[in-house]
């Protein structure tokens, strides 16, 4: 569930990225038309949006690292002392 929302979050970013790229190129300096900075804040709410699913999903440990050359934590063992004689 939680990775399908990143998804969603990645792609809407993607989407209002492309969308602010035509209403920037269609405006072409209108002082008028006000579509490039709302689609800034579309933006920006939806990267605050990623950025609080990330860490929720971190924080509640549904996203971690499994990477293959992470074995994990380890346990740490005593090493054994060499006494004096």
């Amino acid at each position: 569930m939680l990775k399908s929302l990143i998804i969603f979050f990645m792609l809407a970013l993607v989407a209002s990225l492309g969308s602010g790229l035509y209403f920037l190129m269609s405006d072409q300096g209108d002082q008028s038309k006000r579509r490039l900075f709302a689609s800034l804040g579309v933006r920006l709410a939806l990267g605050s949006g990623l950025v609080i699913v990330l860490i929720y999903g971190i924080a509640t440990g549904q996203l971690g690292h499994r990477n293959p050359w992470d074995a994990g934590p380890q346990a740490v063992t005593e090493q054994p002392t060499i006494q004096p004689e």
